[in-house]
């Protein structure tokens, strides 16, 4: 690590964002956490963090919410909380503050506002640093192997680029509530919400895929949050065979739990596709945002990414995910 990082005892992570995007930088966190086995690492992130935060305690010893920025998108932005934030982190007092936000164009700024010893992190040609704890945002790179080049960059060694999601005692219980009448390696998960509906392949292309995976011998599973039964409920009108409906009704333990013993998942490019990937579960992931190679999965093989932006054509999902069942079907059972 690099001379000016090596008495270092609080450090703080700046990355609020959502679940994908948060077990995206996990090999990077693993490797912070090997380089400083002794130090408090502090997430400073979105409300929901706080849960990500107790499930990975093996890297993360606290949480503070951070309440938003202008030109943010993931919440409303007060500036009343923003400033209890502000004197809250200036308290801790940290010796490092780790930028892993984005390329530092609306945040830069702000982070040295947080009263950390250190900052580090990204910067472009708008928000530059001039500092040798800062790197350029590499652009191009796959957002795993971005925050890996970041550690790398301050001489933290990484361990690997594999995903992670830790299971509870809490998670197997809240999946066996559910008494699904399905056996593991037996059934597909499908996945059809995302946020934002333009991140969404159509409901009916999902109701093709998984009477296809059906009739293959393979059992339906549709997932979703609460907010996005409209969406499931719009795949199961248009299939032609029955599915198990789980929309609403699991935790985010129980439907790791439930893509962990899948024999393949298919679903947009979000959270859950991430959640595969630290599973080693087959998928078929729809990317509709035009960034496979940033937040696709690295393992082209296991995981079979479309970029819908340049190949629109629902043959070509119906093909992957019969690619994916003929290599895999040795799982089955």
């Amino acid at each position: 690590m690099m001379n000016e990082l090596k008495d270092i005892k609080k450090i703080a992570v700046f990355r609020a964002l959502q679940l994908g995007d948060m077990l995206c930088a996990i090999p990077a966190i693993r490797a912070l956490r090997h380089a400083y086995p002794s130090a408090t690492i502090t997430l400073l992130g979105l409300p929901w963090a706080k849960s990500f935060v107790e499930r990975f305690d093996e890297y993360f010893d606290g949480f503070i919410h951070f309440p938003g920025y202008y030109g943010l998108p993931e919440q409303p932005f007060d500036e009343q909380q923003l400033e209890v934030f502000f004197k809250q982190v200036r308290k801790e007092k940290f010796d490092l503050l780790l930028q892993m936000q984005g390329n530092g164009t609306v945040v830069n700024r702000l982070m040295f506002q947080f009263g950390a010893n250190h900052v580090a992190g990204f910067y472009n040609e708008e928000s530059h640093v001039n500092s040798p704890l800062f790197m350029k945002y590499p652009e191009n790179e796959p957002e795993v192997k971005r925050h890996l080049l970041l550690m790398q960059h301050l001489r933290i060694s990484p361990s690997s680029d594999h995903l992670e999601f830790p299971l509870t005692k809490q998670d197997q219980k809240d999946f066996e509530a559910l008494l699904l009448p399905v056996y593991p390696k037996n059934y597909i998960c499908f996945h059809p919400g995302s946020r934002g509906r333009w991140r969404q392949w159509p409901p009916n292309y999902f109701a093709q895929i998984a009477d296809f995976c059906i009739e293959r011998g393979f059992s339906a599973v549709i997932t979703g949050t609460k907010e996005e039964t409209d969406i499931t409920c719009e795949v199961i009108k248009c299939m032609h065979h029955n599915a198990i409906d789980l929309s609403g009704k699991t935790s985010l333990g129980a439907i790791a739990i439930l893509i962990k013993n899948a024999f393949a998942i298919v679903s947009n490019s979000t959270g859950v596709s991430h959640i595969a990937d630290a599973f080693d579960t087959p998928s078929v992931v729809i990317s509709m945002d035009g960034e496979p190679e940033r937040w696709g999965p690295l393992n082209r093989k296991l995981h079979r990414v479309v970029d819908w932006t340049k190949n629109a054509h629902f043959e070509v999902v119906l093909l992957e995910t019969d690619k994916l069942i003929n290599k895999y079907a040795t799982l089955k059972g």
